[in-house]
């Protein structure tokens, strides 16, 4: 093998509920290609683990200082960017205070799970799946 390899870039996304606010999930509106609503994430950077990317990017995007509660799942659908290949680890976390849109975010809001606006990239299957675990306890299948 010749030359750097091309692997997927790194990622992470969060499911992040509010203690103290509207019952549902944070959701960002995108300032930047592709547009759309998501779950705020972003990518990993050299040097801190996803954990603390997961912290970082809930913080840029939202205004909010996040605990996290558990690794849901790692998401590497080839075509889930359309921006090219990447590989995201989904957080589940909670936070207090009222999010505020900053860093990439245009808007952020509150949106119940069974009222959800059309999302971006593959986050309505991650939605999905995780509705899925908060009712039954299923998580996904290792092959998805």
């Amino acid at each position: 093998m010749s030359g750097k390899p091309v692997t997927p870039l790194l990622t992470v996304d969060l499911i992040i509920t509010l203690v103290d606010g509207p019952k549902g999930i944070v959701l960002i509106e995108r300032k930047h290609p592709p547009h759309g609503w998501a779950l705020p994430g972003g990518f990993v950077d050299v040097g801190e683990s996803v954990a603390q990317a997961a912290v970082r990017e809930a913080k840029e995007e939202t205004s909010l200082d996040v605990n996290l509660d558990e690794q849901f799942f790692a998401y590497s659908d080839p075509a889930r960017d359309p921006r090219g290949a990447t590989c995201s680890i989904v957080f589940l976390a909670h936070a207090s205070g009222q999010p505020r849109a900053a860093d990439d975010a245009k808007n952020v809001q509150v949106f119940p799970l069974d009222a959800l606006p059309p999302l971006a990239f593959d986050h309505k299957q991650i939605l999905d799946d995780y509705r899925r675990y908060r009712e039954a306890g299923e998580r996904p299948p290792p092959w998805r």
